[in-house]
């Protein structure tokens, strides 16, 4: 295909596509615009490919014929071919996922409430000896030679989320506006949902002329940017020092589940136990009911900036893939406006619009 061809494929196609789509009853729509769009990229990729190299040396004249008209056969126009957006190590994308909630449960004093237990345990003052918590107890001691400590944990909040008041190491990438993103992001997924089901009551329809006002795009870019941003702040040992520190929390959470322990603190399970032992020797408890569903929700709607390739080219398959994360994204805004930093939380087009600005008609467009 010579590069005037070129250029005609890519001026005709959406004349083509406005003329043919119309005509085509509403439930073929989309079906075939999809496969209109695969044969034009087809077609244009076919065109672009110049597997010798000749192309520029008939552009500049060095081929045998001399040099070459840009109407020829001897042209395949030039494509660069955009890959920033999968340029991203997914295991660390998956660590800082983890890595999240980790901070979440070091927030709920899970760890200090751990390190309490084995001084208490020490000191003979827990009416624990010979059972499954005491002998938990002493195993849980025997992860304190871990590599990453406190310390570790918290440079690596700093790295990663920008949380903590912990300095970061000079030199060392630190994700700066992680929490902002990520508020938005959370937002704006649960904007689309919102939008999704207006559209859905007030049209009674989701066909392809008839879709509702939540906007993919944005959802798809404050993702991408999230996935970028956390990957240049995850170098070094944040892949370890999460798969560490998930077992050591494991085994402090099982041992906060041991009858023994919960029957010196009078608790029914491990959560009671937490808010007891942080209220008698921790100077109050945490905010232990919001945090936990922070960090599970928080956790999935990472792994999804970390999984998702972000080029779904069909509107159906996009919401098929988030359809899950919309109660997701709400639950994990519902805890954290009764958080103390989340008391000023904007809303969920407020935050929005902080990030990337403009109103909400701009933010709501499909």
């Amino acid at each position: 295909m010579t590069f005037i061809d070129t250029e005609t494929l890519r001026r005709l196609f959406p004349e083509v596509v406005r003329d043919i789509i119309p005509t085509l009853p509403p439930e073929q729509q989309e079906s075939v615009l999809t496969e209109l769009q695969k044969r034009a990229q087809a077609l244009l990729g076919a065109s672009t490919a110049d597997a010798n190299g000749s192309s520029f040396l008939n552009l500049i004249g060095l081929n045998p014929g001399g040099p070459l008209s840009f109407a020829s056969d001897g042209f395949a126009v030039p494509e660069v071919k955009g890959d920033f957006d999968e340029s991203v190590v997914q295991t660390q994308l998956n660590s800082a996922a983890d890595l999240y909630t980790i901070y979440q449960y070091e927030r709920m004093k899970v760890f200090q409430v751990a390190g309490t237990l084995i001084r208490l345990f020490h000191d003979g003052r827990i009416r624990v000896q010979s059972g499954p918590g005491a002998r938990a107890l002493y195993l849980l001691e025997k992860h304190f030679p871990l590599r990453y400590k406190q310390r570790d944990r918290m440079l690596a909040y700093r790295r990663v989320f920008n949380y903590g008041s912990q300095a970061a190491p000079a030199g060392a990438v630190v994700y700066q506006n992680f929490h902002r993103q990520f508020v938005a992001f959370t937002s704006a997924i649960a904007q689309y949902f919102r939008d999704l089901l207006i559209g859905e009551v007030i049209r009674g329809s989701q066909l392809i002329n008839q879709r509702p006002f939540g906007s993919q795009a944005t959802i798809e870019r404050l993702g991408i940017d999230l996935r970028w941003h956390i990957d240049r702040a995850s170098f070094g040992n944040i892949v370890a020092l999460t798969m560490e520190t998930s077992e050591y929390l494991k085994t402090v959470l099982d041992t906060l589940e041991t009858p023994d322990i919960k029957k010196a603190f009078d608790a029914n399970n491990k959560w009671d136990v937490v808010e007891e032992v942080s209220k008698r020797f921790l100077g109050g408890a945490a905010e232990i009911s919001n945090r936990s569903r922070m960090a599970d929700a928080g956790r999935e709607l990472l792994r999804y900036v970390a999984n998702s390739r972000f080029r779904t080219p069909s509107y159906r398959d996009f919401q098929v893939e988030i359809q899950p994360l919309g109660t997701v994204a709400e639950a994990w805004i519902a805890a954290y406006r009764t958080t103390r930093e989340g008391r000023n939380f904007p809303g969920v087009v407020g935050s929005i619009q902080n990030l990337i600005g403009g109103g909400r008609a701009q933010q709501s467009a499909a």
